[in-house]
């Protein structure tokens, strides 16, 4: 499990996050990098992180080699979503106020596997979810948007999803819970936008065919309204437990120096989507 002395946690989810940026999945994802730097070089404990971001859908590097992905963006746009490509691995993923997003950010991952990393968040999520549920699995969810072996499912239905971004010697793993809201009205944009963004053609990477009967959220999952203030408290309860110490603390001046470097980086990544949008 995730067992260090000190950790320090940072709740996105309410706040203004850099005064003068846009707070988009963009700012997110730059953020998650400059605090896995800062952790890399011991300049800052364990870090949690909560985020979240309005009607966005996060594209993967491989959804930009999409034959018509200018129609797909199209297609998204006028459905309301602003989107972006991200910087860690995975495939396209919707967010919107019904999913929350949690950052884990360790050091020492040159001593860990990739594997290792996506079992301490799944560790992690499971703890955290402990009273509503003991029926959690992963394992690839075929049919879900975003697939990988760390699908996190109920009763072979897809809730959850992981990430993992390495900078030296520290790691962001990153998960979406879907909790509340339109699940199954996020599925079916991502479907519609492969759909539209493929169109029979085939291509050399196999992207999904996305199934909405197999996505779907906590509340939905577990018949039972759950929020996200409610599992934003369990993230907290189940930190509490697995440390000694917890501290507040919003970004440091050299944090806020790579944070800087990393949005232009971020910027550059998403100058041929911006334009379709």
């Amino acid at each position: 499990m995730v067992n260090y002395s000190k950790f320090r946690l940072i709740d996105h989810t309410t706040t203004k996050v850099i005064h003068g940026i846009p707070n988009t999945a963009i700012t997110s994802f730059a953020i998650d990098d400059a605090l896995a730097l800062s952790v890399s070089d011991q300049s800052s404990p364990p870090i949690l992180r909560l985020w979240s971001h309005p009607a966005t859908v996060v594209l993967g590097i491989p959804d930009t080699r999409l034959p018509f992905i200018e129609a797909g963006i199209k297609l998204l746009t006028e459905q309301g979503y602003h989107v972006i490509v991200r910087n860690s691995g995975g495939l396209a993923v919707a967010l919107d106020e019904g999913v929350l997003n949690m950052s884990l950010i360790l050091p020492d991952v040159k001593r860990l596997s990739i594997e290792d990393g996506y079992e301490k968040m799944f560790r992690f999520v499971k703890h955290m979810l402990r009273h509503l549920t003991t029926d959690i699995q992963a394992y690839e969810i075929v049919g879900s948007y975003c697939p990988g072996d760390y699908d996190l499912s109920i009763d072979g239905v897809k809730f959850a999803g992981i990430s993992q971004r390495r900078l030296r010697d520290g790691a962001a793993i990153q998960i979406y819970l879907d909790v509340e809201g339109k699940s199954r009205e996020r599925a079916v944009h991502i479907q519609k936008f492969y759909e539209v963004s493929r169109q029979q053609v085939e291509t050399s990477f196999t992207y999904p065919t996305v199934n909405p009967n197999v996505l779907g959220s906590l509340s939905d999952i577990l018949n039972k309204q759950v929020t996200i203030e409610d599992i934003k408290q369990r993230a907290f309860q189940t930190l509490a437990s697995f440390t000694e110490q917890i501290v507040s603390q919003s970004l440091l001046e050299t944090e806020l120096e790579a944070f800087n470097k990393r949005y232009e980086q971020m910027i550059k990544r998403n100058e041929k989507i911006a334009q379709f949008q």
